[in-house]
């Protein structure tokens, strides 16, 4: 019989981050242990998830990249915002999954806890992640991806609110020129804090029309913090 593998108290920012290549804003960061609760954020219209959904995805967001001393995490960032969204364009045919994986998650949380999911203290949300992540590894995978996404990426989709993502990992941001200093990521570059779509070369009228198209279009490069034309706001 295999041997059960140790549980996991707490889900690691450090460990996320550095699972996506994101090693600068990994560097200290250390694990979600602080108790004190995030200043509210105004959430944005809802544009395809409901009320409810959107409260155990936003809730889900900020345990994957919590606030912490190093600043905003994906509540901050509007991570949840970014998917949201894009689960009426790019990522269309997701939506049903999302609908059943946090209504799941929901229920694991009221049948564990008898609370739902978005009111549990921390520690008991962190607890519920961990079984999903064994349980449903795949809908795990898939929420961490597009939070990262949603975190990181160009604030035109909707994340990166006040660009928390670029400063969290310390990027100087969009630069059309680059040189031999700017490769090298250095971080006493003097930030550049604008969108691609903030450059007159993209054009936003053919990202919208790419956007309304039924086909759906992964947005994994959405993470580099570019983008391209292919996807809207």
């Amino acid at each position: 019989m295999a041997a059960k593998p140790p549980e996991r108290t707490r889900v690691s920012r450090r460990d996320l981050l550095k699972g996506a290549g994101v090693v600068a804003a990994a560097a200290g960061s250390g694990t979600a242990q602080a108790q004190t609760p995030a200043a509210p954020v105004r959430r944005e219209a809802l544009e395809t998830l409901s009320a409810t959904e959107a409260d155990i995805l936003e809730a889900f967001c900020a345990r994957l990249i919590p606030s912490d001393e190093t600043g905003p995490g994906a509540r901050e960032a509007r991570a949840a915002h970014y998917i949201d969204r894009a689960l009426g364009g790019a990522l269309a045919a997701s939506r049903e999954t999302y609908r059943a994986g946090l209504l799941a998650l929901d229920a694991r949380a009221m049948r564990a806890k008898l609370i739902p999911f978005h009111r549990l203290n921390e520690a008991d949300q962190d607890a519920v992640l961990t079984t999903l992540e064994e349980e449903d590894p795949a809908f795990f995978s898939m929420v961490r991806g597009h939070t990262l996404q949603g975190m990181f990426g160009d604030p035109y989709y909707g994340g990166n609110a006040g660009f928390a993502g670029w400063d969290l990992i310390g990027y100087p941001g969009i630069r059309l020129g680059v040189t031999e200093a700017q490769q090298a990521f250095e971080p006493h570059l003097q930030k550049v804090r604008m969108s691609a779509y903030d450059f007159s070369m993209f054009d936003r009228s053919g990202a919208r029309v790419a956007m309304a198209s039924p086909a759906p279009v992964d947005p994994a490069h959405m993470a580099s913090g570019m983008g391209d034309a292919e996807h809207d706001r």
